[in-house]
């Protein structure tokens, strides 16, 4: 008599965020990285210009440039670039070079595109109830689109991936409890009314993030 067949193994998980590096065919191409990081730091610089218009705040360095645009003459473009040079490190040490070169590329890329469209962009009067939300919406998925090609906006993107990769912690709630911190600090410069506004921009941006960017579900690298 023969012996029963032995049943197949289970099909191996496709590799994403959280498991590991893509196969080679499944990698994003250098073209297509391009495209994407210039779409991406388009609609972060429409969500901070709908922001900068309102008077709002939002967390991470983002905020931290836009506290710092508020408080001196410098633009959000050259203050981001300024507040995420110590992140740069930590993207080198914690994530490779590869990742780094992404992050700075696409910080230099928002901090001009920022720069380039001020004279280009008249958005009139922004209603803070509407800027807000917006806002989060676009540089949420700004920001999506450019983890999904290995790369971030520096700050606290970096620290936040970074925990994804290693422990498993979405990086959408992560970044949301820091984004938090920033909000809190900035009652020390912003009216109350208008840091609490400023938390729906945050959280719709952190849940565009929660909801779309989790490990596993994603194989192009």
């Amino acid at each position: 008599m023969n012996p029963a067949p032995r049943p197949a193994p289970p099909p191996t998980p496709a590799a994403g965020p959280g498991l590991g590096p893509a196969p080679d065919s499944l990698r994003h191409t250098a073209i297509e990285d391009a495209i994407a990081f210039v779409s991406a730091t388009v609609l972060v610089a429409l969500g901070v210009a709908l922001f900068e218009n309102a008077g709002l705040m939002t967390g991470g360095t983002a905020g931290l440039a836009l506290l710092l645009s508020y408080r001196t003459s410098l633009g959000f473009g050259p203050a981001f670039l300024l507040v995420n040079l110590p992140f740069f490190l930590l993207a080198v040490f914690r994530m490779g070079w590869r990742f780094t070169l992404k992050t700075v590329a696409a910080v230099t890329l928002l901090s001009a595109v920022s720069e380039l469209q001020r004279p280009l962009l008249d958005l009139g009067s922004a209603s803070p109830g509407y800027a807000a939300p917006v806002g989060g919406l676009l540089v949420g998925v700004g920001l999506l689109i450019l983890f999904r090609h290995r790369g971030s906006l520096g700050g606290f993107n970096v620290l936040a991936l970074y925990l994804q990769e290693r422990l498993g912690w979405r990086a959408g709630w992560t970044q949301l409890g820091l984004d938090a911190a920033v909000l809190l600090l900035s009652l020390l410069a912003i009216p109350p009314a208008i840091v609490a506004i400023s938390l729906v921009g945050a959280l719709t941006l952190n849940l565009t993030l929660a909801i779309n960017h989790r490990p596993g579900r994603y194989v192009g690298m």
